[in-house]
Parts: structure tokens; C-alpha cells; sequence
């Protein structure tokens, strides 16, 4: 069901119209690298995609650029590779992208079928935000600066989603859709330098 009095949607650069029809059109971002996670399934019928959800990884915690991120979402990830991984190797988790430091994008489910990513969570009443969210994962911590190509990839990111999907209707930490559960992506992260960049409308941070 779609969510009443959505905000007005600003006009998309050219750049980001693009992508957004590519988006729209087959569900995959053309400029984002594609690796396909198993661990996906299909939205529920009828249900649209209203919201975005902001986390952070890094794997092993605190390192980044490796391969232990698109591991874990591939089910490939090795338990003797780090002690950590002993406690999560069973998972199967998934977003639809990853957003590395340098600002290099994968894709890892279309945006189309629902990635799971946010587990119990509630926004704006609602449960159960994967049925109707886009899951967008940030390399890194909730203590440490996110780079300036992150959040510059993030906005074009976030313009083009909004272009392909119009019923997207707010944004949200994965801390506010799961609180007391998950703190990502953490107080290192500079929500107003996110909403400037992308003219995001007052109503799209209220959970």
C-alpha cells in the first residue's frame, strides 16, 4: 500500500535520470559492480518501495577493503579467516548495495526482490522494512569518519532511487528502524551533510 501524501519529488540531474531508468527498467544499477547474493526473495505482491535504509559494515570490524563483506553476503565467507567471522559465518544476510570507502558501488540484489538486510525493524508503524525498503551498506564503523566519496556516491545513489522509485517517502538508520538492537551507521555519520546534498525533504527523516 502506498504511503499517503508522499513529498514532492525534486527533478533529477540528467546523470542521475539515467541510472534511475536503468534502475527502474531491470532493477540493477549500471555503474555498480554486480555480484548476486543467494540470500534474496521477492517482495510481497503489491507492496512498493517507500524507504531507504542506512548501515554500516566493515569486516573484519574496523578494516576495510577486503573481501569479507562481499563474502558474508555470497555465503563464502571462511570461519578460520578471523576470529569474528566464527560468530556470523552462518548468516544469510544481504543488501542491495555496498558502498565501499573509495566510493566504488556493488550491487548485490535488485532492487526489484528484497534484500535482507534489516530484520525485526518498524518504521512508521510498519513492520517487517524489508518487504519495502532498499538496503544500502556503508563501509565502516559508528566511531570513524565516512569519506567524502562515500557520501558523494551516496547522493547519486540516493537522487537516482528516488528518480526510479517515486514512492520512496523517507530514509532512515538502521538504528531507528531496530533500536536498541543495531546502532548503525552510528553518530560518525553526518545525516545534514546527507540531506543538503540531496535537497531531501524535511518528512523524509521522520520515523
Amino acid at each position: 500500500m502506498g504511503a499517503p501524501n508522499l513529498p514532492p519529488q525534486l527533478p533529477a540531474t540528467p546523470a542521475a535520470a539515467g541510472v534511475a531508468a536503468a534502475i527502474a527498467a531491470v532493477g540493477w544499477h549500471p555503474r555498480a559492480r554486480r555480484v548476486v547474493s543467494p540470500n534474496r526473495d521477492a517482495r510481497p505482491a503489491g507492496i512498493a518501495v517507500e524507504l531507504l535504509v542506512l548501515h554500516n559494515i566493515s569486516l573484519p570490524p574496523g578494516r576495510f577493503g577486503g573481501p569479507g563483506v562481499e563474502q558474508l553476503f555470497t555465503n563464502r565467507l571462511d570461519p578460520a579467516a578471523d576470529p569474528f567471522y566464527t560468530e556470523i559465518a552462518g548468516l544469510k544476510v544481504s543488501a542491495h548495495f555496498f558502498l565501499r570507502r573509495d566510493g566504488s558501488l556493488i550491487q548485490f540484489v535488485s532492487c526489484g526482490e528484497r534484500a535482507w538486510h534489516a530484520g525485526v525493524s518498524r518504521w512508521r508503524g510498519r513492520e517487517k522494512c524489508n518487504d519495502f525498503s532498499i538496503g544500502i551498506e556503508i563501509e565502516g564503523t559508528d566511531e570513524r569518519p565516512y569519506t567524502a566519496r562515500q557520501y558523494a556516491r551516496l547522493a547519486g545513489l540516493i537522487d537516482a532511487l528516488r528518480a526510479a522509485y517515486p514512492g520512496i517517502a523517507g530514509i532512515a538508520a538502521h538504528s531507528e528502524i531496530a533500536p536498541g538492537r543495531k546502532t548503525d551507521p552510528g553518530p560518525s555519520f553526518d545525516w545534514a551533510r546527507l540531506v543538503a546534498a540531496c535537497k531531501l525533504p524535511r518528512a523524509w527523516r521522520r520515523i
